[in-house]
């Protein structure tokens, strides 16, 4: 059985997560420049086998899709191009990087590591990973 990859997609940044073999838990991977973000996909699913892709899809609160939609839109069309095996799933990530941030705190992270984006974007991909898991294994 194959990994699930998250990803949080950003115009500068994208946060990845991924869940380990058994698909029990989803773990925050990193964040990757989104310039970079194809190419270091490529290499990563050469490296682990990768079953499903989950992209963070952004809705405002009356349901509509946000400004980073187009983008993330024709960012899918070039993943689906370039690994045509791996199916793409769009899962609704509204809230993510507010909890994220609350995890954060939660968690006791120093305001200085809380105010590091990259950090939120990994661990909002990780929210929307574990949102992802949840709303299957309820099925």
């Amino acid at each position: 059985m194959g990994r699930i990859l998250a990803i949080d997609y950003g115009k500068r940044r994208t946060g990845l997560a991924v869940t380990d073999t058994l698909r029990i838990t989803a773990n925050p991977l990193l964040t990757v420049e989104t310039t970079q973000l194809l190419s270091w996909l490529q290499d990563y699913v050469c490296r682990e086998q990768v079953d499903t892709i989950v992209v963070g899809y952004p809705r405002q609160m009356n349901g509509q899709d946000s400004e980073t939609v187009p983008a993330i839109r024709a960012f899918e069309q070039q993943l689906r191009a370039k690994l045509p095996n791996i199916p793409v799933i769009e899962f609704d990530e509204r809230f993510t990087s507010v909890l994220a941030h609350q995890a954060m705190i939660t968690g006791g992270m120093k305001k200085k590591d809380r105010q590091n984006k990259m950090q939120v974007d990994k661990l909002a991909a990780c929210i929307i990973l574990e949102s992802y898991l949840d709303s299957i294994s309820a099925r």
